[in-house]
């Protein structure tokens, strides 16, 4: 997660010209060798590298596709989105506050409300709680950062500050239901 989250783009908002077909099975198979054929059953989700279970999504909340991102939902009447993340690309030396500030390069006004090391998932685990604006816009985030097995998982919550308070029980729920899984090579 090292960009802002954005949606991904739909058929409604793409040209009105069918895509060449050639063109999308091209497209198709350099997504599969990018992510390892990544597969979510709705609890868990799995990649060539990474697997972890969540608890399923909370009521109200729908899954949505978004950069940077394995899995997200959304809550449209809270105005929050809940985004879960792994990589592993070697990282274990790094702090996890160094990580967890790395998420935030591209935001202005950070101010941390809130910043622990917790033991998480047979881990040590960095939960921070910090308000910032992207492009003049304030948001508060709600992030766990952990390190296992030479990766990195991060979850967030990203909500409206007057709304915050609304979101926060559910992502609550879904991060202490959050489990790290051996992948199929393990």
């Amino acid at each position: 997660m090292r960009r802002p989250l954005r949606r991904r783009p739909t058929a409604a908002g793409s040209a009105a010209r069918a895509p060449d077909p050639r063109a999308r099975l091209l497209a198709v198979a350099i997504a599969l060798a990018g992510c390892g054929g990544s597969s979510f059953d709705g609890t868990v989700y799995r990649s060539a590298d990474v697997a972890f279970r969540v608890p399923p999504a909370p009521a109200g909340w729908k899954q949505i596709g978004v950069s940077d991102a394995a899995v997200a939902y959304r809550d449209e009447a809270n105005g929050a989105t809940i985004a879960l993340n792994g990589r592993c690309r070697n990282e274990e030396d790094i702090p996890l506050v160094s990580l967890t500030n790395h998420l935030f390069l591209h935001f202005t006004e950070r101010e941390v409300l809130k910043q622990e090391v917790v033991p998480f998932d047979g881990r040590e685990a960095m939960h921070t709680v910090m308000s910032a604006k992207l492009d003049g816009v304030p948001k508060v985030f709600d992030i766990w950062v952990l390190k296992k097995n030479g990766c990195v998982y991060d979850m967030l919550l990203i909500a409206d500050p007057a709304r915050y308070a609304a979101g926060e029980p559910a992502f609550t729920r879904m991060v202490r239901g959050f489990s790290t899984l051996p992948t199929d090579g393990d």
